[in-house]
C-alpha cells in the first residue's frame, strides 16, 4: 500500500476539517511527521527483523522527545515526566526505547547536528536506562531533585499562575468571562452539541467522585492540541466557583481512541472497560504521582479522558535547546524516567517482573540491535515525509 493509501486509512475515522490541520501540522518537519505517523512506525516495526527479546512492560508507546514536560501531581507537587499516554498498552520493553531513539535521531537531524552528535545522544539514552533498570529503583523529578534546564523548566512552569492562563485563554463578556474564539487552537461548536457537552460536565461534576466540587460550567470550545492526536474529538470547558469569588477551572475532555498499534503487537491486552480507562490505567502505573483530576467519562457513545488544563502543564521543546549540554542533561534525565516508568508499573497483569527488569537493564547486548535499527528507520521517515510533502504541495490529500 502506498505512504498516502497508508495515511488517508489510519486518519479516516477522525473529523474531515480538523484532518487537514493535522496533514498541515505534519508537513512543518520531518520530526512533525514523525509525531503524527505513530501507526506507520509499528506498523513497519512488526514487519521488520525481530529486535532482541525483551521482557514485556506497560509503555506509553509513542515516546519521543517531546513527550516528556511538567504536570501538578494530586499532592500539589509538580513533576517532570512522561505526560501523553493516549497510545499505552503492553508491549515488549525495547519497543520504548526504539521509538525514544529514533527520535534522537529524527530530532537532531532537524536540528541541524552531525549524526556523531545524535548517535552519542542516543547511546547515553540508552546507557543511563539500562543503568536505571539494573539499580532497580524507581526514581522521580520535581523542583527540590531536578538539576539544569529540567531544574529551570519546572521553576518557570510553578511560577505559572491560572491568571496568565486565564489571561491567554479567555475574554471577558458582560461582567464575566467566557472562552476565546480569537485563540487560534479554539473553535466554535454548534449550538445543539454545544449544549449537550455544558450539559454532561455539569452533571459529571455533580455526580463524580473524581470532580471539582461546587463548580458550574462557563462555556466550552472546541479544542486543538498535539500533532497525533488532531482530529479526535477534544473540547474545553471554563468552569465558575459557585462559593469563591473570581476562581475558575479549565478542563481539558479529549476523545480516546484505540491504541494504533493493536494489530501490530502479538500481546495479550487487558480487557479495559473503555480506552479511556485504558489511557489513565496505564498513566497511574506509570507516573510517580497521579495528575490531578484526572477521570474519564462517556458523551455520545465515545469514551473521553477529563483532565484539568493547568497552567503548570508544559512540554519541553527539544528544538528551543540550542546547548549541546542542555540536550544531554535533558536526555539522561528523560532516559531514567522512562526506565522508572517501567520499574514502578512492573509485575503487574502481564508486565515483566523487577526482576526480569533489572536483567534486562544489566545484559547490554541488545543495545546496537536498537540503534541499528533506529538509525535505518529515522532514514525511512525522512523519505516518507519527503513523499508526504510533494503529494501534499501538489494537493493529493484532497482528493
Amino acid at each position: 500500500m502506498k505512504l498516502k493509501e497508508r495515511l488517508k486509512s489510519f486518519n479516516q475515522g477522525l473529523l474531515p476539517d480538523k484532518v487537514k490541520l493535522k496533514y498541515e501540522a505534519m508537513a512543518e518537519n520531518a520530526f512533525r511527521f514523525f509525531r503524527g505517523t505513530c501507526h506507520l512506525f509499528y506498523e513497519d516495526l512488526a514487519a521488520a527483523e525481530p529486535l532482541p527479546l525483551s521482557p514485556l512492560a506497560w509503555i506509553c508507546r509513542d515516546l519521543h522527545v517531546e513527550n516528556f514536560g511538567s504536570y501538578r501531581g494530586d499532592n500539589k507537587l509538580v513533576y517532570f515526566d512522561l505526560n501523553d499516554f493516549d497510545e499505552a498498552l503492553l508491549a515488549p520493553a525495547s519497543y520504548e526505547t526504539v521509538r525514544m531513539v529514533t527520535s534522537i535521531f529524527i530530532a537532531f537531524d532537524n536540528l541541524g547536528f552531525e549524526e556523531k552528535k545524535a548517535l552519542k545522544m542516543a547511546r547515553l539514552f540508552l546507557k543511563t536506562y539500562s543503568a536505571t533498570l539494573a539499580k532497580g529503583r524507581a526514581i522521580s523529578i520535581e523542583p527540590r531533585t531536578a538539576k539544569g534546564i529540567v531544574h529551570d523548566f519546572l521553576t518557570r512552569a510553578t511560577k505559572s499562575t491560572y491568571h496568565d492562563l486565564l489571561k491567554k485563554r479567555t475574554v471577558s463578556k458582560k461582567k464575566s468571562i467566557m472562552l476565546s474564539l480569537e485563540d487560534e487552537r479554539h473553535f466554535k461548536l454548534d449550538r445543539p452539541l454545544r449544549k449537550a457537552l455544558k450539559a454532561h460536565i455539569q452533571e459529571w461534576i455533580e455526580t463524580s467522585s473524581e470532580s471539582p466540587y461546587n463548580y458550574e460550567v462557563q462555556s466550552v470550545v472546541f479544542r486543538l492540541a498535539g500533532t497525533g492526536s488532531i482530529g479526535v474529538k477534544r473540547y474545553l470547558f471554563l468552569l465558575k466557583s459557585t462559593n469563591a469569588k473570581n476562581q475558575y477551572l479549565l478542563l481539558d475532555m479529549k476523545q480516546a481512541r484505540a491504541s494504533s498499534a493493536i494489530p501490530f503487537v502479538p500481546v495479550q491486552q487487558l480487557a479495559w472497560d473503555t480506552e479511556a480507562a485504558r489511557v489513565i490505567g496505564v498513566q497511574q502505573r506509570m507516573q510517580n504521582v497521579p495528575a490531578a483530576l484526572l477521570s474519564t467519562t462517556v458523551f455520545q457513545n465515545d469514551a473521553f479522558i477529563i483532565q484539568e488544563l493547568q497552567p503548570v502543564k508544559d512540554s519541553i521543546k527539544f528544538r528551543l535547546l540550542k546547548d549541546y549540554r542542555d540536550m544531554y542533561r535533558v536526555i539522561d534525565d528523560m532516559a531514567a524516567l522512562t526506565a522508572s516508568a517501567q520499574l514502578r508499573s512492573g509485575g503487574r497483569q502481564g508486565s515483566g517482573t523487577l526482576d526480569e527488569l533489572i536483567a534486562f537493564g544489566l545484559d547490554l547486548g541488545w543495545q546496537e540491535a536498537v540503534i541499528a535499527y533506529a538509525q535505518c528507520y529515522a532514514a525511512r521517515t525522512k523519505q516518507y515525509y519527503n513523499e508526504f510533502v510533494k503529494d501534499y504541495k501538489t494537493e493529493k490529500y484532497e482528493e
